[in-house]
Parts: structure tokens; sequence; C-alpha cells
């Protein structure tokens, strides 16, 4: 980690030091385990802040909507799959950009580790593939592929798509892996189980709006939960409100998300959010052909229509 803090670092300064980005976004060091912030560095000198470690889940490209700044940002794999999107969609120009690219060996999740213990932690730091976590009264030692958050562990895409400069030499990427074996499990319960499944799931919702304001798909100027006229659904925490936000959220991402696990990582109630676009995904994927964000020629498919399109007679 220490080699791609040092290029990010020396990417960084020279780009800002040559005039040729307005402001670099990255990550720092949060005031929390396991919570590296967001950053906007805008002068040479403010780039020995930034960090790079498996605690930077955050996903970037939810800060590039719309900015007409010309800006540097440092681009994990679905990052970068997510700038590809914003591009199409016009909400930032690729001229504008920048990207640095570091290939990901995944992000560690807070939910899993802070759950594996009673004490407070203090620390949590990193040894090659072992995570330290430390507490007032012990050090543990963890493998890191037992905490890796759960879009990391399937993930087949941790080298950036699309890039202007890499930090390092691409990672290998992943292939033996079933990225939709929870989903099939799902879909295969009947319909009473699948109900309570998912009001199991969503009784902890606070409705607290973490997933939708972290994810860089949803960039409305109103979301449909805060419109009035006409007011899609209620504002209440009653049961069906929430499942109702979570369901048409889902839809409103099918065929866009990269499943960066940004909504999941910021949920305070570490709800599985991720299932719902899951779902979706896999059905873009099996009906279509199609992934989200990699390629910046061919538009989405719920955004075309092919003669070829599959018709279920639906």
């Amino acid at each position: 980690m220490l080699r791609y803090i040092t290029k990010i670092r020396e990417i960084s300064e020279r780009l800002l030091k040559e005039g040729k980005v307005d402001m670099v976004i990255g990550f720092r060091k949060g005031t929390m385990p396991m919570m590296n912030e967001p950053c906007f560095i805008n002068k040479p000198e403010g780039v020995d802040s930034l960090v790079w470690d498996s605690n930077c889940g955050i996903n970037l490209a939810n800060y590039l909507t719309d900015r007409k700044e010309k800006i540097a940002v440092i681009a994990k794999g679905c990052d970068s799959r997510n700038i590809v999107t914003h591009i199409i969609e016009n909400k930032v120009k690729r001229d504008q950009l920048f990207i640095v690219g570091v290939p990901c060996k995944g992000m560690i999740d807070r939910h899993k580790i802070a759950s594996m213990f009673e004490e407070e932690i203090i620390e949590v730091a990193e040894e090659g593939n072992i995570v330290i976590v430390k507490s007032a009264a012990f050090e543990k030692r963890l493998e890191k592929s037992e905490v890796l958050q759960e879009n990391c562990a399937v993930c087949i895409h941790r080298n950036p798509v699309i890039y202007d400069e890499l930090v390092a030499e691409p990672v290998k990427e992943q292939t033996e892996t079933d990225r939709y074996k929870d989903v099939r499990r799902i879909e295969e319960m009947q319909v009473e189980e699948k109900n309570n499944f998912f009001d199991n799931l969503l009784s902890p919702c606070i409705r607290c709006y973490a997933c939708r304001n972290a994810c860089p798909l949803c960039y409305c100027p109103t979301c449909f939960v805060d419109e009035s006229r006409p007011q899609w659904l209620g504002k209440s925490i009653d049961p069906i409100d929430i499942k109702t936000f979570h369901l048409l959220r889902a839809f409103h991402c099918a065929g866009r998300c990269t499943d960066c696990g940004a909504c999941q990582r910021a949920c305070p109630m570490g709800i599985n959010v991720r299932i719902f676009t899951k779902k979706l995904e896999k059905d873009c994927f099996e009906l279509y052909g199609w992934e989200s964000g990699l390629s910046l020629e061919e538009r989405p498919p719920l955004d075309t229509y092919k003669p070829d399109d599959p018709d279920l007679g639906i």
C-alpha cells in the first residue's frame, strides 16, 4: 500500500504543479478506524494528506457529478466504471478528467470486523494480506480474504477500465467466482419465504438515505422520495414505505450499477441493500449480456432498443 500512496502523491503533485488539473479528488485518513474520507486537494503541498488502503470503499465518482473544473480523480475498478457511466450520461466530460487508476485487491468490511469484537476498535492496519485490529485490550491478526466486503469478494473487474495513468501494474482478475450465488438462493424461495426474507432484511432500516447519498448513480435534482407533487410514497418508516423506497431505487439503478458496495458500506445498520441491485445486475447480464461501465461507446440496455431484444411475453 505504501507504494500505491507514494505514486498517488507523486502523480497528484505533478498534475497540480503543471496546472493540468484544478483539483485532485482522493482519500485522506479518517477520524474513525476503517473510515477514510474523500478529500479535495487544490495545492501541491496538500498531496501529503492523500492515502490509500483497504478502507477506501467510498466511490469517488459520486463527487464528479456536474462539476466544471479540470479534475484528477483516484479510481479503482468500480469507480472507473461509474465514471464511464457519468460520461455516457453527460454528468461529466472525459476531457475534464485525469483518471489515476488504482488496481484494487478489495476493501475490508468495517461492519463485519466491528461485529467480531465487543471492545471498541481504535486502530486497523495492514501488512500484506493481514489485517491487524487493535483495541485498548488486544491486537488481533486476520486474513484479509476473511473480512473483504461481499462485493469485493466476487468482483471480476478489479482493474480500472478507463484511466490516464496507473499507480501500479494491473492485478490478476478473479475468474473462479460465482457472482450471483446469493441472488439465485433468493430466486429459488417460495413467495411467502421471499416476503419474509425481505421483511427481515429491511426491518432495521431507519430510512436515513445513506445508501442513496453514497450512490454515484443517485444524482437526480429531486429524488422521487422527496417529491410532493405527485407524492410517490409516504415519508414514514412504515415497512411498506421502506420496502417501496428500496425497490424503486434499485430499479432506477438497473443496468447502471457496478456493484461498488458504497450503499451497503454507508448503511449505519449494516443492511445488505446490494441484494436488490445485484438481482437487476444479474438480469441485465443474462438477458442482454450487459455489464455496466465497461464501454464508452455502448449505451445501457434500458437506454436503447434493439430488434433482437428478448421478449419474455410479460
